[in-house]
Parts: structure tokens; C-alpha cells; sequence
């Protein structure tokens, strides 16, 4: 009976410090593995890419004298079209800013014509054949979505006719004009080295005094200055290398 009595004394103080014990044992740590950010796009690298879209350009004929000296307005028009072409450059990143440079040459088909004021029923007709850009760049970006303006030199290929019944009577084909451009851009990433994006532009064309000459045996026929910026909105995809998608943690 005694040996009964001790082993149930025994069992209730066994009871009673296992809590006590408990408490002075250290608590018992979890390791949790590391929680993954969404990967974090690098616009980075070089890249190459193709274009299209629209483009207008409002230009004006001046009649001036061989020296250059205004004479009188001769009209304007509005010459429009396709464009369509390629570009090449590079970017580089740091933070979320994004640097580049870019070369875009493009094939254009904008034209129109109006009356001559000065000798009717001639007509003034002109076209843009090519442009072109030159231009640096800055952006912000918020990962694959990137924020942009562009800005530098352009220069187009102009060429500019007379016409009188519907044909060509003088010409001053061969015109480059040189001028500066300002730009922007929304672009994405819709794959890791494919991006798409929606620019606009406006080239500032400096004003180019031209003489017009026959086809037959290019006798001098006027001088005109003929001036006119121009506007493109273009659809852009890209192929770039370089600058990794990078994990962070």
C-alpha cells in the first residue's frame, strides 16, 4: 500500500514540473523560406526593330530671287502618307531611368500639291521620299511598361515639282533638308526580348531655297524657298540583346 501511494505522489509532482520545465526551454525557431518579388525587366542592351505608320507635312512655296531675297507667297498644301522602315540603337539602365541612342531610316510616300498663286494654272506639287532621325533618348520605366522621349537631327530627301496639265514641267528632285526632331513613346515588353511601341513625332525642317529647272535641258524656270515641319505616329517592334531579366529576392 505504501509503494502504491508513493507512485501516485510521484506521478502528481511529475504533473506539476513538466510545465515549470517547459517554460525554461528555448523557444523554438521556424526558418521561412524566402519570399520571391516579381522579376524586375532590364531594358538594357542593343536592340533592332522594324516601323510603320503615317506621316504629314505642311509645305509652302516662296517665289525669292536667285540671291534668296522673298519675293511673294506662292501657297501652301499639306502632303501626307505611309512610312515605313527600321531602327537600331542602345539602352542602358540604372534604376528605373532608362538612356539610349537611336538611328531610324525610313522609306516615305507622303505627297500633295495645290495651285500656284502666283502663276495659275501651274501647280506646286511636293513629296517627302525618305527621313532620316538621329536622336538621343531618356526614359522611366516601370518594368516591362517604358515611358520615353527622344530628341536630335533629322533630315529628309525632298522632291519638288511644277506641273502644268498634270505634267511635269520643272523639278528640283534631289532636295535633302537637314533639321531637328523631338519625340515620345510608350513601349512594352510582351515577351523577354520583344517589345512593342506606339511614337510620335515632329521633325522641325529648316527652310531650303531650291531652283526649279526643266526636264528638257534644265533651263532655270524659278527660285523657291520651300519650308514645312512634319508629324509621324508609328507602330515600332523590337529585338534587343542583352540585359537579363533579373529575380530579386
Amino acid at each position: 500500500m505504501k509503494r502504491f501511494l508513493l507512485g501516485v505522489v510521484g506521478v502528481v509532482a511529475m504533473g506539476i514540473a513538466a510545465p515549470a520545465l517547459a517554460a525554461d526551454l528555448p523557444a523554438q525557431t521556424y526558418s521561412k523560406a524566402p519570399v520571391m518579388i516579381p522579376a524586375a525587366y532590364d531594358w538594357s542592351g542593343v536592340y533592332v526593330g522594324i516601323n510603320g505608320g503615317w506621316g504629314s507635312e505642311r509645305r509652302c512655296f516662296d517665289s525669292v530671287t536667285a540671291a534668296g531675297i522673298f519675293i511673294a507667297a506662292d501657297g501652301c498644301h499639306t502632303t501626307s502618307g505611309a512610312v515605313a522602315g527600321g531602327q537600331i540603337g542602345y539602352r542602358f539602365q540604372t534604376g528605373s531611368w532608362v538612356y539610349g541612342l537611336e538611328f531610324q531610316g525610313d522609306w516615305a510616300n507622303l505627297s500633295g500639291s495645290n495651285v500656284s498663286v502666283l502663276n495659275p494654272p501651274t501647280v506646286n506639287r511636293s513629296r517627302m521620299d525618305a527621313f532620316g532621325l538621329f536622336t538621343g533618348q531618356i526614359g522611366y520605366s516601370w518594368n516591362t511598361a517604358l515611358l520615353y522621349l527622344k530628341g536630335g537631327a533629322a533630315v529628309v530627301a525632298d522632291r519638288n515639282d511644277l506641273l502644268t496639265g498634270g505634267v511635269v514641267v520643272a523639278t528640283s528632285s534631289g532636295d535633302n533638308r537637314w533639321g531637328g526632331t523631338v519625340g515620345t513613346g510608350l513601349e512594352f515588353s510582351f515577351a523577354p526580348n520583344w517589345s512593342a511601341a506606339l511614337e510620335y513625332d515632329h521633325l522641325f525642317i529648316a527652310n531650303n531655297n531650291t531652283n526649279f529647272t526643266t526636264l528638257a535641258n534644265a533651263t532655270l524656270v524659278s527660285s523657291d524657298r520651300i519650308r514645312g515641319d512634319a508629324d509621324l505616329v508609328t507602330v515600332r517592334v523590337n529585338y534587343r540583346w542583352g540585359g537579363p531579366v533579373v529575380a530579386k529576392y
